[in-house]
């Protein structure tokens, strides 16, 4: 198991914000946790002197294209790329040192997988290179894929068959809790444990961790297969959870 660092970008600047709050109609409605006078590139290049590869740069909303780049550009083949890709310009990113894409809403149209534009998109990427992100809402006694801004329920359940069947496409899961992200009201222990139980292939869980021991907790309910994401609760934004302490957890394990 990993720990997977994160660089969330709002209007350029890197921030921490309780997911369940965006929206396209106004900012004001969104609840930010933490807005760093650090740069995007300050953080990749701390991620890469630490050695933690695997992390994901997440635009939320437009305004963030520079400081995507400058991310990306600062950690070459080290972070992936979020928000807004599509295959027509999912090369740019790769192209600027993204090591894979992540998408979610090109490939949902009408609440459905568009199983035309999902292989539109692997035929530019390569399914190596390209991540799926599942990030959801629990409704009615299950998970399902929330999608533009994770505000619009689809009719996607996250479960085995739609695990198997979008494996096929992607070499790997990003996952938000979306009902817990930035909240540090603790994990969707039932999300981790079903994720842990249901896919092969690598699986990036985020989403209300607010403690050290939250990375244990993940490793045994995702059954070893299941990274984590800290990102509110961390000190390097603003959280109390100390930095230092994650990577000498994380090398621990992977050394």
């Amino acid at each position: 198991m990993r720990f997977r660092p994160c660089i969330d970008l709002r209007n350029g600047k890197v921030v921490q914000i309780v997911g369940g709050t965006l929206s396209d109609s106004s900012d004001a409605s969104v609840q930010t946790n933490f807005e760093s006078s650090l740069s995007p590139a300050d953080y990749a290049r701390m991620y890469q002197k630490d050695k933690l590869p695997g992390g994901h740069v997440i635009a939320l909303g437009p305004g963030n294209r520079e400081a995507a780049l400058e991310a990306l550009g600062a950690y070459p083949s080290g972070m992936q790329y979020g928000g807004g890709v599509t295959a027509e310009n999912a090369a740019e990113y790769l192209e600027a040192g993204a090591s894979q894409v992540i998408v979610t809403s090109y490939v949902f149209r009408e609440g459905r997988v568009d199983f035309e534009r999902l292989e539109k998109l692997v035929a530019e990427t390569g399914r190596d290179r390209l991540v799926l992100d599942l990030s959801c809402r629990a409704r009615e006694g299950a998970y399902w894929v929330v999608t533009d801004r994770w505000q619009n329920f689809t009719e996607t359940r996250v479960d085995a068959e739609t695990i198997a069947e979008l494996g096929k496409y992607c070499c790997e899961f990003l996952v938000h809790g979306v009902d817990v992200e930035g909240r540090m009201s603790g994990i969707e222990e039932d999300l981790v444990r079903l994720l842990g139980a249901n896919c092969d292939l690598p699986m990036t869980y985020a989403g209300g961790a607010r403690s050290l021991e939250d990375l244990g907790r993940v490793e045994s309910l995702g059954s070893g297969k299941v990274d984590l994401t800290i990102g509110s609760a961390l000190d390097v934004f603003g959280g109390t959870v100390a930095y230092s302490d994650v990577v000498a957890w994380h090398k621990a394990r992977n050394s």
